[in-house]
């Protein structure tokens, strides 16, 4: 069974209308939002990732608004959910698997060592210079 990735695979998926803590859920309502849009369209120029992209960075502003201006939780958790269901979006504008690439990336950087920096841990991968 091939798994779904694109809007319209997504949408013939059943999933909840409310939350039940699964990935299908989640993606099969990001995907009716994005096909009630229509975002692909050319009329609204498909899914153009450059103006995604400015989306998130928007969007990561305003949480990080929320945060350093002590914001209610509230408000900084319904921006953190903006970020996140741009960030569903965007795996359906590619057509990416978001889910195999998660776990796939989350074994990789598991093996990876931290460091302690000046600001505090990082897991990345390092190459002394």
């Amino acid at each position: 069974m091939t798994r779904p990735v694109s809007v319209d695979e997504w949408v013939e998926v059943e999933a909840e209308q409310q939350p039940d803590g699964s990935w299908q859920t989640m993606m099969g309502r990001v995907a009716q939002f994005h096909h009630k849009h229509d975002f692909a369209s050319p009329e609204n120029n498909g899914h153009d990732m450059g103006y995604r992209l400015a989306l998130v960075i928007e969007e990561l502003g305003e949480l990080s608004a929320a945060i350093t201006k002590g914001k209610p939780k509230e408000e900084a958790a319904e921006e953190l959910a903006d970020v996140f269901i741009l960030m569903l979006g965007n795996a359906l504008a590619m057509k990416v698997d978001l889910e195999v690439e998660f776990h796939k990336k989350m074994d990789r950087i598991m093996q990876r060592p931290a460091k302690r920096g000046g600001m505090g841990i990082r897991v990345t991968e390092y190459t002394d210079s």
